[in-house]
């Protein structure tokens, strides 16, 4: 999915580039505000429940797709780069796959 923000403002790394494949959420979410990261995007629809989102260090957008698979994402990037133009703040933010 990284590729299809090619030519956006936005430098897009995924969990694999950084070497934190296998984190759990909330060490995923610590390492992300340690190397000053400001979006976390994710499609565990559970990750809101599952930590304390009062207290964020960063903004997390998740994707709620019926299948997690590249043709239920992609249509999902317009919307998401509109919200990473608006002003963000640390909290949940979730974008709704279109049915």
């Amino acid at each position: 999915m990284k590729k299809y923000f090619d030519g956006s403002e936005h430098e897009v790394v995924t969990v694999k580039d950084m070497g934190w494949t296998g984190l759990k959420n909330g060490e995923l979410l610590k390492r992300a505000a340690e190397n000053s990261f400001d979006i976390l995007v994710a499609v565990d629809k559970n990750l809101p429940y599952q930590q304390n989102t009062g207290n964020l260090p960063l903004s997390i957008f998740v994707l709620n797709v019926r299948r997690n698979i590249l043709p239920s994402l992609f249509p999902l990037i317009p919307d998401l780069l509109a919200a990473w133009n608006q002003p963000l703040e640390k909290k949940v933010y979730i974008i709704d796959e279109k049915v």
